[in-house]
């Protein structure tokens, strides 16, 4: 197969450019990369479309598409009284399965090729979504979430049985497998530190990805210094040994100097979720200051507090949070890189996220309806705030056009 038009590529290491050529596909591998022609004849794209690697979207819940929109409420009371009552419904696996279906091929039709996402507590449903994000392609990791207090008794377990599944979950999915098992406490207030002990061994002696949320709201950082005996949030992770590379933290807005020392020597990562921030009114992340310490960042969506599905449109919101609260401000160019070849490098996603030969072919074919002016002082930049969505004409999978 071969795809034309104008390649999104890598540049000066967290840049992106673009450059006329040509990807060909070989066994669901890109075989060969050629800049600086547009062939007449190609089976896909031509001199108006962008072909770009397909996004990565590094912080999501597959449960709480259906609540996108459920304003009005800060985190805590936002969990009560919106999330919590929807991943109830995930005890049903025939619906579970059913809503997975139709939230991943949302994100395919968005453009997002790899996930790292959240199910539910619920077992059946997280196999559920780890096995049909692997049929469809998708790359990532999936966890089932782990809670054993400060939730509703619906969604409560006991640890050991939380444990359990989840090392069933990654002896079934390895880290190997393109689409993998994550261990996943939700957060540090509704884990006892048992709990999180015993995931933080089970993640160490696996060398699985970790995911959970951090110091997304001072009333959240409260109740944390609260059950945990004044100690800072990220050495409660630290102390329960949940602060290593692999380690996805959502959010990490209110994180002082020490925090960041912390989380920059044992090379955790933040996953900037402008979009979900500023519906909850969370806070502002400060990007500028996290990359100053040396902070490895990502940049996920966080559907359904965050309420873009389109990680180009997640990618703006970084820009405009940056710039609500300083001079300091990526360019469109380094969004474009950020949901690509940047996300996959602080995920270690080695194939995908760029185009490069021997690369899973994970592409987004891209037909503006804006003319692709070469004069333009930006022209990234104008396609990025001018986006569309209904640009996307196909997204192609390990060398497969997906329908959505």
């Amino acid at each position: 197969m071969l795809l034309a038009g104008k390649l999104l590529l890598e540049s000066n290491g967290d840049r992106c450019c673009l450059s006329p050529g040509f990807v060909r596909i070989d066994d669901g591998i890109i075989a060969e990369v050629v800049e600086g022609e547009i062939p007449k004849r190609c089976d896909l794209g031509g001199p108006n479309h962008i072909i770009a690697p397909g996004f990565i979207d590094a912080h999501l819940h597959l449960p709480q598409f259906d609540i996108i929109g459920g304003h009005g409420m800060p985190l805590l009371d936002w969990l009560n009284k919106v999330t919590f009552p929807s991943e109830r419904r995930w005890e049903d696996t025939y619906f579970a399965r059913a809503m997975i279906a139709r939230v991943l091929r949302q994100c395919i039709s968005h453009g997002t090729t790899s996930i790292c996402a959240y199910a539910t507590v619920h077992h059946a449903s997280a196999v559920a979504a780890i096995e049909m994000a692997t049929d469809l392609g998708i790359g990532g990791a999936i966890g089932q979430v782990l809670m054993d207090r400060e939730a509703p008794d619906y969604l409560c377990r006991e640890a050991n049985q939380l444990i359990d599944e989840c090392g069933m979950l990654l002896d079934r999915f390895p880290q190997s497998n393109r689409m993998c098992a994550a261990v996943t406490p939700r957060f540090a207030i509704s884990c006892t530190p048992e709990l999180l002990a015993a995931a933080g061994k089970l993640a160490g002696e696996r060398g699985a990805v970790v995911q959970t949320h951090l110091a997304e709201t001072i009333a959240e950082c409260d109740v944390v210094s609260r059950l945990f005996d004044g100690q800072s949030y990220v050495q409660v992770y630290d102390d329960a040994g949940l602060l290593i590379p692999r380690s996805i933290f959502g959010h990490g807005i209110h994180l002082d100097k020490t925090d960041r020392s912390q989380l920059a020597n044992a090379h955790g990562m933040i996953a900037h979720c402008p979009t979900a921030n500023s519906f909850l009114r969370s806070g502002t992340m400060n990007r500028s200051v996290l990359m100053t310490d040396r902070v490895n960042i990502c940049l996920g969506s966080d559907i359904g507090a965050g309420y873009e599905r389109s990680m180009v449109r997640v990618g703006r919101a970084m820009i405009e949070a940056a710039y609500s609260i300083g001079d300091c401000f990526p360019t469109a160019s380094e969004a474009w890189h950020s949901i690509t070849a940047g996300n996959a490098d602080c995920l270690g996603f080695d194939d995908r996220g760029r185009i490069r030969v021997g690369n899973s072919a994970d592409l987004v074919l891209i037909e503006p309806d804006i003319p692709l002016n070469e004069s333009a002082i930006d022209l990234l930049s104008v396609l990025m705030f001018a986006w569309d969505d209904r640009w996307i004409r196909n997204v192609v999978i390990r060398g497969r056009v997906s329908t959505f």
